[in-house]
């Protein structure tokens, strides 16, 4: 059973979602949280969240999902809001803590991913060219809002809350496909993405959080093992791995497919199930900026119970959240990816945003 926060009003969850033994998984992010899908141009559940409540439900009978993740949504937004609407909270971190809240000690699950839409909505052209000194700033201003939100949700847990944050796999291998220049920028993109998900990485052990390996789930780095695909003859199984685990190959677009979910779901499911949760690294993460915390509890800050009286008591229902507005744009599934988008694969992936009016 789904709990949305996507309407506005209060509602009355079912009296099991307020019994004494009902558990909390809450999903936060952008469109990889949301399940956003190209062919269908919309939010769909096979976001990798829902299918990974499927699993845990099966070892915590009773247990709930909150599903706050919201197309489009950026590190700063999900701070600040504005991209997506839930009811008596500012934003979609605001929500989180609300209903962490609302639900003090029973909360058992966090899983995050956000971050890409803070470079590619910003710092790449029509033509697929960056910024050079945009991509420089909103990557630092990326890490400090990343290093506030996971601080924040860490604070706001219980002591046995198991938090999870992800790294990205690369959907620019898919350049490949183009020949020797897409070949030459797909092998660049890699270790500038193993950078940028050691950045991240740091971002989330910092707090507290564990991390779901995606490169490591998607073969990111072996360019050495040769996979026949259909099409496209003898590549590299990395380059296979994107094809088949995402709509890179097929629609130009690098969110991943049904079982690209499936498989992402899998590496969430995998970190919750180690029973070593990391404690806050002894190097601190990043300070928020100033103009980091607005209308949002700082990562240090704890939340109580008298900061969010009237808290959401969302509806519960099996439908999806409304908070998703769907986009043709191609939003990168991971916060390090415009770090990559250079000459082919920018071109291959760079489209001109179009906005699509929530009726």
């Amino acid at each position: 059973m789904t709990i949305v926060l996507g309407t506005p009003g209060l509602a009355t969850a079912d009296g099991a979602a307020d019994g004494k033994d009902a558990t909390y998984y809450i999903s936060l992010g952008d469109s990889l949280a949301s399940g956003y899908q190209p062919d269908v141009d919309k939010d769909t559940d096979v976001a990798y969240t829902d299918q990974l409540y499927t699993q845990l439900k099966q070892r915590t009978p009773g247990l709930k999902h909150i599903r706050l993740g919201c197309t489009a949504e950026t590190t700063e937004s999900l701070l600040k809001g504005g991209k997506c609407d839930y009811p008596n909270a500012k934003s979609q971190l605001d929500a989180a803590l609300k209903a962490m809240a609302q639900h003090h000690g029973k909360v058992a699950y966090v899983t995050l991913s956000v971050g890409a839409n803070d470079i590619l909505l910003n710092c790449v052209s029509p033509a697929g060219t960056l910024d050079g000194a945009c991509l420089n700033s909103r990557s630092q201003t990326m890490a400090t809002n990343l290093a506030q939100i996971a601080g924040a949700l860490r604070k706001a847990g219980a002591k046995d809350t198991q938090f999870v944050g992800s790294t990205y796999y690369n959907p620019f291998l898919a350049a490949w496909l183009l020949g020797a220049a897409g070949q030459q920028a797909a092998k660049e993109s890699a270790p500038l993405l193993e950078a940028a998900n050691t950045g991240i990485s740091q971002v989330y052990k910092s707090t507290g959080f564990k991390v779901a390996d995606l490169p490591g789930t998607f073969s990111s780095n072996d360019f050495t093992t040769q996979v026949n695909v259909p099409g496209a003859g003898e590549v590299p199984a990395n380059v296979a791995k994107i094809c088949q685990l995402t709509w890179a190959c097929t629609k130009k677009d690098p969110h991943p497919n049904a079982e690209g979910h499936k498989v992402i779901a899998g590496a969430f499911a995998a970190e919750l199930a180690r029973n070593d949760a990391p404690a806050p690294s002894a190097t601190p993460a990043p300070t928020p900026s100033e103009s980091a915390t607005n209308d949002a509890p700082a990562a240090g800050a704890t939340p109580t119970p008298s900061e969010y009286t009237g808290a959401n008591d969302p509806t519960t229902n099996g439908d999806l959240a409304e908070t998703g507005a769907s986009s043709s744009t191609p939003v990168l599934a991971g916060a390090g990816l415009a770090v990559v988008a250079a000459g082919a694969a920018a071109v291959y992936f760079a489209r001109r945003r179009r906005t699509v009016e929530e009726g």
